[in-house]
């Protein structure tokens, strides 16, 4: 018989809805949920099925039994692996303090879970991906509204105008998001796409720019100035909500368009009809500040740029502009219980990687995973001894695996959580195989919005292999560790239960659509009430921040032009694409046949000049030696300073054979950047590698007739 499930799709980090149609435990169907997706799925989504069916994941926990990386397994139980790590992190407590123990993971809805079990054993390191991710935009947006980066959601739909610097979200995609983005196209809205090469947006877009890598807080300067000097902005706005605007009018006075178009390498023309489309179509234009922003050494500023831009436009709590989520409270629903109220005593012990000490303008929550790599080397502020990682693979995600693998070195206990291999695991201790997101449930989250919603994950089939979900993994490990009764629930019915208590909504309000809807209609705040919204210390939108002015930073940089590359050499840039997300899909078997490997942009007139050819192989080296051997593509769509790849390739897990040495991993050729990172925004310089290009000698040897 076939039943319906509702569940979230787990292949990326956006967690779509989806629909999964089930019959005698086989998926028959999966769609987007067509309550809010209208059935809408990417190609991600869609392979969830070969997931499940994948043998090339771990089929029980495994416990090293050699060198770490060496690949030599022992499989255990669940039983075995859960008590060995119980006792090594024992162990670590008794030795260094329970501080010494860290927890990573991919970020998303669920951090409740795994915050609460690190607190409940008494150490304060959470964090996450982010500094590899969205941290200077989240800290751009707090130095500006005291909100971070998710304090805003965008009416993109109805906006006449949406700008995008190097966010190809079309590629790199939401379903929902890339649905309005096609809906304001066909309603006749513009859009405008920024970026050092073409890609799937910019084609889409209006108008496009490719900039100088390096130049987009140049193209925003030139903008504010612009619409400045055209007195093109919410006068009444910024009166009312905004502090030290004069300030930025006397900053920008030397950025001019003219002086950007130059220092970009755009036409002057091009910026100068920008500025005056946008000076027309507000305030329902929408400069979006950024999803991965990890990039160059003023990205902070670039993203506060952004935010500064939406100022001027005057568009919060505006159709087609920034509107603030709304929460169940706005619904006049009590919120979830939540298992970090389960914690008795929180930690008050200094963070290792000293955020909110040292670093007092960062963010606390997740902190920034990469300065942890200090305290294992250093033993300062004190030693961190030991790792679990949660579907969050480090040597995927930041620079200079090998720089990280020698202060992991340091560490007593690396543990991987995962449905798959990932290179992290690879050189871990422990691996713990998580069930797909097909074979579990999760916990009940709350989605803000214009419609908050409760929602949550049902498992549409069994686990066919020797794999538990996290809740299980979360709640076995605590018992071990003397602090089980913070999570009070044997079952995931249990806990959906006593997630719901306070609220006064049922699981049997989840059956009909898979969430439950806390409103029939969205909530507007008035714009003449925005003041209790804003969180900034003066309680104004801050041109100037406080916080960055604390702690010795400026809040208005002047701009430093980008170094260009020598002559054969290249900035090392990455991006995303719609058929793999990071390095987790890339040994699916559906997607590695879609694409099965990347190639390197590079710029048609630079490749000439080296002698390279569409097709060729080529060698890419890195400062310190390192060589990636990739295919070239040969383009006119990127700008002759860069070369391109799509990340998350080059894995090195000879036990996925589909993926192993396919294509070039752009990590590992980021050496001596694992502790680069924007000092205001905390995001790492990922795009700061400056690499060789040469045609390589593995290509096959060219004949010539005689």
């Amino acid at each position: 018989m076939r039943k319906t499930v509702w569940s979230m799709c787990g292949m990326c980090s956006v967690r779509c809805p989806i629909r999964v149609e089930v019959e005698n435990g086989e998926i028959k169907w999966i769609e987007g949920n067509p309550h809010l997706l209208g059935g809408a799925l990417c190609a991600k989504g869609s392979a969830g099925p070969a997931l499940v069916a994948d043998d090339e994941r771990p089929r029980q926990p495994l416990i090293r039994k050699a060198g770490r990386g060496a690949g030599q397994w022992e499989e255990v139980s669940w039983y075995a692996a859960l008590d060995y790590i119980a006792d090594k992190m024992k162990k670590i407590k008794e030795k260094h303090g329970a501080e010494a123990m860290m927890m990573s993971c991919r970020g998303g809805p669920f951090p409740d879970m795994f915050k609460s079990f690190l607190h409940g054993f008494g150490s304060p390191n959470f964090t996450n991906h982010d500094s590899g991710c969205g941290r200077n935009v989240h800290h751009a947006s707090k130095s500006v509204y005291g909100l971070g980066r998710k304090g805003f959601i965008y009416d993109i739909k109805n906006a006449k105008h949406l700008v995008l610097f190097g966010r190809n979200i079309l590629a790199a995609l939401r379903i929902a998001e890339a649905n309005q983005v096609m809906d304001m196209l066909e309603n006749g809205g513009k859009l405008t796409y920024v970026d050092v090469r073409q890609s799937m947006t910019g084609i889409k877009a209006t108008r496009f720019f490719q900039v100088r890598p390096g130049t987009d807080y140049a193209f925003l300067l030139g903008t504010i100035h612009g619409l400045i000097k055209k007195e093109a902005y919410d006068k009444e706005f910024i009166e009312r909500y905004v502090s030290d605007f004069d300030k930025l009018v006397e900053f920008i006075e030397p950025y001019t368009p003219d002086w950007a178009a130059k220092e970009c390498g755009v036409k002057v023309k091009g910026i100068k009809d920008f500025i005056n489309e946008v000076a027309e179509d507000r305030p329902k234009v929408i400069f979006h500040p950024g999803w991965m922003l990890s990039r160059y050494r003023d990205s902070f500023y670039a993203s506060r740029a952004l935010h500064i831009l939406n100022v001027l436009m005057g568009n919060i709590e505006v159709e087609g502009g920034q509107l603030l989520p709304k929460t169940p409270g706005d619904c006049g629903v009590k919120g979830l219980r939540t298992l970090g109220s389960m914690v008795s005593e929180k930690p008050t012990q200094e963070r290792a990687d000293q955020v909110g000490t040292k670093y007092t303008h960062f963010d606390k929550g997740p902190g920034l995973f990469h300065l942890f790599y200090k305290a294992m080397e250093t033993g300062k502020p004190y030693p961190v001894k030991g790792l679990i990682c949660y579907r969050h693979d480090p040597f995927n995600c930041f620079p200079d695996p090998q720089a990280q693998k020698r202060a992991l070195d340091n560490c007593d206990l690396l543990v991987s959580i995962d449905t798959h291999y990932s290179e992290f695991g690879w050189y871990s201790d422990v691996i713990l195989p998580e069930s797909t997101y097909l074979e579990r449930d999760s916990a009940i989250v709350a989605q803000k919005g214009n419609k908050p919603r409760f929602i949550k994950r049902n498992k549409a089939l069994e686990p066919r292999l020797d794999t538990k979900p996290m809740w299980e993994i979360v709640k076995m490990l605590a018992d071990r560790l003397g602090f089980g009764d913070n999570f009070p629930y044997n079952s995931i019915e249990e806990l959906w239960k006593w997630q719901l208590e306070p609220t006064g909504v049922s699981l049997e309000d989840f059956d009909e659509k898979g969430y439950a809807e806390l409103t029939d209609t969205p909530i507007p705040i008035d714009q003449e009430k925005l003041e209790k919204n804003i969180k900034t210390p003066s309680g104004k939108i801050e041109i100037i921040s406080k916080v960055l002015t604390d702690a010795g930073l400026p809040s208005l940089k002047e701009y430093e032009s980008p170094l260009k590359p020598p002559k054969g050499q290249f900035r090392l840039v990455f991006g995303r694409t719609a058929v793999h997300a990071h390095g987790h899909t890339i040994n699916n078997p559906l997607l590695h046949e879609l694409m099965p490997d990347n190639s390197v942009w590079i710029n048609k007139r630079a490749a000439s000049k080296l002698g390279i050819a569409e097709g060729d192989l080529v060698d890419v080296i890195a400062h310190d030696g390192t060589t990636g051997v990739i295919k070239a593509h040969v383009t006119d769509f990127i700008h002759a300073e860069a070369i391109y790849v799509v990340h998350g390739f080059g894995r090195q897990v000879p036990l996925q054979t589909r993926a192993y040495h396919s294509g070039m991993s752009d990590q590992k050729l980021q050496g001596g950047l694992l502790q680069d990172m924007d000092p205001a925004g905390g995001g790492l310089c990922l795009c700061e590698s400056i690499v060789t290009v040469l045609r390589s000698s593995k290509n096959p040897k060219r004949r010539v007739e005689l």
